[in-house]
């Protein structure tokens, strides 16, 4: 709206759920997982484990927003391109939360540990999905790690950062 109504060069971004080195926050179940892990714990899954979400590497989020930035900078003057659209960048995976944690546990070459799974999440909605078919046909955006790479050097970080607490 503000594209329209104030003539603001300005774009929409929704991404799938981030994840990468630098998140702290441990309720999170990429580096709660991780943690869980590195401390000899089996991952925790609050809910029941098959909720339905995507995920993008932090990496590969911040060059989407800049691809965007760039191609709207650099548009013709006077009209700057894709003021006032929505994109979405994801890795357009549909991974069940049991799925990561076994990815987690795969990376980390801990598959003996088993996922707790909890059961308590409520008034969680099941499928959460981004189509990023736009960005990549208008801007030419692709991902440059992806979910699997991105998590190898997300477990890595973790793994430096927790030894050095421990």
């Amino acid at each position: 709206s503000y594209a329209v109504s104030y003539d603001l060069p300005v774009a929409v971004t929704r991404c799938g759920n981030f994840f990468g080195p630098g998140d702290l926050n441990f309720s999170r179940i990429i580096p709660g997982s991780i943690r869980d892990v590195i401390e000899g714990r089996s991952p925790v899954i609050r809910s029941d484990g098959t909720f339905i979400r995507d995920y993008i590497f932090a990496e590969d989020g911040a060059h989407a927003y800049l691809t965007l930035a760039e191609q709207m900078v650099e548009s013709t003057p006077g009209k700057v391109a894709h003021t006032g659209e929505a994109f979405n960048f994801s890795y357009g995976l549909r991974l069940s939360v049991k799925e990561v944690v076994h990815r987690v546990l795969a990376v980390m070459g801990r598959e003996d540990l088993q996922p707790e799974i909890r059961n308590e999440a409520s008034n969680e909605i099941p499928v959460q999905c981004l189509d990023s078919s736009k960005a990549q046909k208008l801007l030419n955006w692709k991902p440059r790690f992806g979910f699997d790479q991105g998590l190898k050097q997300t477990v890595e970080w973790y793994r430096e950062l927790l030894t050095q607490v421990q």
